[in-house]
């Protein structure tokens, strides 16, 4: 099995396949021959799991590092990742591997390092630029929604529009799912107003009170999302923020989930 073939599996690609815009017209004998699209992907998946710079993407690809930003960048603006999250949640939501008793939502701040739009200070770090990434999780880990925000936004504002982001996913029960049993927080979200907003919508706020619960009990059913930053971590790209544009950065996030 080639570098391609162990990036891009046949599963991935078949979904690739069904989110991704048709590949430009060229006229007949007119330029060079287009890069094959398992090819620039799999390169794109080797930069988000290394962690590597464009320039310095391998030649065994078969494609120039400004072919794959470029194409990248293409796929960025058409929120192919985004639909590509989705479609891989539906199939798991179809086969019934996605638990919706239990969801979790956590937050990570990091450094970025070139700045750009979302950036803010991050208050434990000197005031250094950063960025902070959020995501919802179900009881297993599989992350169901993820954003991206300036590091001085708090915790409690992203909770709505976190849970106004899950998509509507198949089941085996139901004929769509968006909305969770129950939904974990710590104490950064100690707030009555969403409390309020998720009951409303049939949603068990299990919410960690501050001067009232102890944070040692917080580990019992949120420690799945915690798992789950750190798998998101675990693709290099996201230990740092070294895209000025944030629907980059957002884009490798996209990735970092569907590969999760």
């Amino acid at each position: 099995m080639d570098i391609v073939e162990r990036l891009v599996s046949d599963g991935l690609w078949e979904f690739f396949q069904d989110v991704a815009p048709e590949p430009p017209v060229r006229a007949q004998g007119g330029g060079r021959r287009l890069c094959d699209d398992r090819a620039v992907l799999a390169a794109i998946v080797f930069v988000a799991t290394s962690g590597c710079t464009w320039r310095q993407l391998p030649p065994v690809f078969g494609a120039s590092w400004q072919t794959v930003h470029r194409r990248f960048t293409d796929w960025s603006r058409a929120r192919v990742w985004a639909k590509l999250h989705r479609v891989v949640l539906d199939r798991l939501g179809a086969n019934g591997e996605l638990d919706w008793s239990r969801c979790a939502i956590a937050s990570a701040s990091m450094r970025a390092v070139k700045g750009g739009p979302l950036t803010g200070p991050i208050p434990t770090a000197r005031g250094k630029l950063g960025s902070k990434m959020q995501v919802i999780c179900d009881r297993n880990g599989l992350p169901l929604s993820v954003g991206i925000s300036g590091a001085t936004l708090h915790d409690s504002q992203a909770l709505i529009p976190l849970m106004c982001g899950i998509s509507p996913t198949r089941s085996p029960y139901d004929p769509r799912r968006r909305r969770p049993a129950k939904l974990h927080a710590d104490k950064g979200y100690d707030f009555d107003h969403l409390r309020i907003w998720l009951g409303r919508r049939q949603i068990v706020p299990r919410i960690a009170r501050c001067g009232v619960e102890n944070s040692s009990r917080l580990g019992r059913h949120r420690w799945g999302v915690e798992r789950t930053m750190s798998w998101l971590n675990g693709c290099r790209r996201l230990h740092r923020r070294y895209e000025r544009k944030a629907e980059h950065f957002l884009a490798f996030a996209g990735i970092a989930a569907t590969l999760i």
